[in-house]
């Protein structure tokens, strides 16, 4: 048996930590069921999401800590096993992400031909119209019905991250120089990816990779340092009063009691603020949010968490699945609330019944991850 060298980039492992951070999981599960509030039409509680008080929402959350895992999980995959595992578990978990897209886009249209309406409201007339050209576009991740949009740049970011991974085995200034040279295409000259039958992907890869590759970087070799800049005194500083900006300028938006506080000047500024290309201001109030998070809210390695955080945690290991059911049932419940009542009471009852299925599938399958033992070691 002939031993060689281990190459460079084997040297790429995540910052080594025997214990599984629960707080992404949990921030994972706190912004799913902030998406499945969002996602149903007309619900006055959605004034209790994160999207009414700031510039950015739950979907940063959730491509954020899949950058962040994927550095995890792959960067000792790397070091232990190289690069041939590394790229096929990688392409496997976008395919799995793709099939899971597939197959909840053709629930979604057989629920919405079911309802017998809403064909506008959930962009799958289009579909019904020409289903044979419709179907090669869904294939091709180039049609997508409402709600289910983040999926295929899920699908584009998985499948690339060898790449990500390469450049930060070279470099994670390299990466990061690399990837803000991408977004600054997108907001320059709205570089995007085609979607079908016109416009381009809701969810921009080109502009929504900088957040993947941060997330990355976050779980590196140089996390050390991340984390060094995240604690200084004047980093938290100004991720505060651009937080605190950012909720006035939101709420002048919903309630005109805010209005005076900002200048038109400003709101002509910063007004659209494009969540298709991940607008600057989206971009910084998220990574602002991550800094005053890491500081504020420590690992909790020394006891267990109540039975709410267990909730969150659990939905934020089954991220994938909870989230296609989420979008299933918000879809059920905005029918529920146009055909029956949509009343504030009914409001209330659909959003918990909906969070109160989506936990209990989420411990079914934690519950049968353990038993089958796949995969890593789930809290």
């Amino acid at each position: 048996m002939v031993v060689t060298k281990a190459p460079r980039s084997s040297q790429i492992a995540a910052h080594p930590s025997d214990d599984r951070d629960l707080r992404l999981d949990a921030c994972r599960g706190l912004a799913l069921w902030f998406v499945f509030i969002d996602h149903i039409p007309g619900n006055a509680l959605d004034w209790l999401t994160i999207r009414n008080y700031g510039f950015s929402d739950a979907s940063e959350v959730f491509v954020f800590v899949s950058g962040y895992t994927c550095m995890v999980s792959y960067g000792g995959t790397l070091q232990s096993r190289g690069w041939p595992t590394v790229i096929a578990r990688s392409l496997r978990r976008s395919f799995e992400i793709y099939v899971a897209f597939l197959l909840l886009v053709i629930i979604y249209l057989v629920l919405a031909w079911l309802s017998g309406s809403y064909l506008d409201e959930t962009n799958t007339r289009h579909f019904f119209n020409d289903p044979g050209i419709a179907l090669i576009h869904l294939l091709a991740l180039q049609y997508a019905p409402v709600n289910t949009d983040i999926l295929p740049t899920f699908v584009i970011l998985h499948f690339a991250f060898p790449l990500v991974l390469w450049l930060i085995a070279r470099s994670a200034a390299i990466a990061l120089a690399a990837s803000f040279m991408l977004y600054l295409m997108v907001q320059l000259y709205s570089w995007h990816m085609p979607a079908w039958p016109a416009g381009e992907l809701y969810f921009n890869p080109f502009a929504w990779q900088i957040l993947f590759v941060v997330g990355a970087c976050s779980a590196g070799p140089r996390a050390p340092y991340f984390s060094a800049l995240l604690r200084h005194r004047a980093t938290i500083s100004i991720s505060a009063a651009y937080v605190l900006f950012s909720l006035i300028v939101a709420l002048s938006w919903r309630l005109d009691g805010f209005k005076w506080l900002i200048p038109q000047m400003i709101e002509d500024w910063l007004y659209p603020i494009y969540k298709s290309h991940l607008d600057p201001a989206r971009l910084i109030h998220f990574l602002a949010i991550v800094v005053l998070l890491t500081r504020f809210v420590p690992p909790n390695r020394n006891r267990s968490p109540g039975p709410w955080a267990t909730a969150l945690i659990r939905c934020g290991e089954n991220s994938l699945s909870v989230f296609c059911f989420s979008v299933l049932a918000s879809f059920v419940a905005f029918v529920v609330l146009n055909q029956v009542s949509g009343r504030l009471p009914m409001q209330a009852a659909v959003s918990a019944l909906g969070i109160a299925l989506m936990i209990a599938i989420a411990n079914l399958l934690t519950w049968e991850a353990k038993l089958d033992r796949r995969g890593p070691e789930l809290f």
